[in-house]
C-alpha cells in the first residue's frame, strides 16, 4: 500500500518522528502563512494525528478560519496550541521547571505544554531566582526529588549554575531574552549558561522552551526504560 501524500510543494510532514526519535514533530508557526498552517492541520486530521503548534501568536491565530480555531486548545501565554486533544499524564512527576522570574513565564509554559503534549507531567516553580536566594533555598527539599530540572532564566542567568551545584539531577538551562541594557536580547544569559563552572548544565538556545522539553523527554524516556528493564520480576 502506498503511503498517503503528506506534503505540499513547500511542506513535508514527519509524522513518524515519535517512533524514530521519541519526540513528536512540532509545527513552528512564527514564519508560516495561515494557509500553510491550515494545510498542516488538514494533513493531521486526515491521518488522525495529534499536533503541537508553537510560536502561534494571538495575531496569527485569528488569521486562521473559525472552524480550525475551534478545534485548537490554545495557550495564549505560551503561544502554543494543541490539535487533537489531551492525553493522560504519567505519574509520578519526575521533571521540575524552575524560573528566575515571573517574566520568564512564556518560555516556562511552552516547556510545560510540550511535556504535557507528550503525556509527561511536570511541576512549575516560578520566580525563585538568585536575586532573592532564600526563595530557592526554601524549595530545595522539593527540587532534590526531581530526576530532571529545567532552569529558565534571563538577565545574567545565574539560576542554572546555582541549582546545578545543589542537586543531583541534570540541569537543562534555558536562557531567555528577558533583560535590559547589556542583558537585552538574552545574549548575556546564553553566554553565562555556556560558561557555567558547574558540571551537568546543558544549555539550550535563547527562549528555546520546546528544545528544552524535547531534551528532557529523551532523558526521561531513558530513565523510564532503564527502570523498567532493570526491575526484577516479582
Amino acid at each position: 500500500m502506498s503511503k498517503p501524500n503528506l506534503s505540499a510543494p513547500d511542506i513535508t510532514m514527519d509524522f513518524e518522528r515519535l517512533q524514530r526519535c521519541g519526540v513528536e514533530e512540532a509545527v513552528l508557526c512564527e514564519f508560516k502563512r495561515s494557509e500553510q498552517i491550515e494545510h498542516i492541520l488538514s494533513l493531521a486530521k486526515e491521518q488522525h494525528r495529534r499536533l503541537l503548534l508553537t510560536r502561534l501568536t494571538p495575531e496569527k491565530l485569528i488569521q486562521l478560519s473559525e472552524s480550525w480555531i475551534r478545534q485548537l486548545e490554545y495557550n495564549p501565554t505560551a503561544h502554543c496550541a494543541v490539535f487533537g486533544g489531551d492525553v493522560l499524564l504519567a505519574a509520578p512527576v519526575r521533571i521540575g521547571i524552575i524560573s528566575g522570574g515571573s517574566s520568564d513565564v512564556a518560555v516556562c509554559q511552552e516547556i510545560q505544554t510540550t511535556l504535557n503534549f507528550h503525556g509527561i507531567d511536570c511541576d512549575l516553580h516560578q520566580d525563585i531566582g538568585v536575586a532573592g536566594l532564600w526563595r530557592l533555598q526554601e524549595r530545595l527539599p522539593v527540587l532534590r526529588h526531581y530526576a530532571i530540572i529545567i532552569a529558565v532564566a534571563g538577565m545574567e542567568a545565574a539560576l542554572p549554575t546555582v541549582i546545578s551545584g545543589l542537586v543531583h539531577a541534570p540541569i537543562i538551562a534555558v536562557p531567555t531574552s528577558v533583560g535590559y541594557g547589556i542583558a537585552s536580547g538574552g545574549q548575556v544569559a546564553l553566554n553565562s549558561c555556556l560558561a557555567s563552572c558547574s558540571g551537568g548544565v546543558m544549555t539550550m538556545n535563547i527562549d528555546n522552551g520546546y528544545g528544552a522539553a524535547a531534551a528532557a523527554i529523551r532523558i526521561y524516556q531513558q530513565i523510564v526504560d532503564y527502570r523498567f528493564i532493570n526491575t526484577p520480576d516479582k
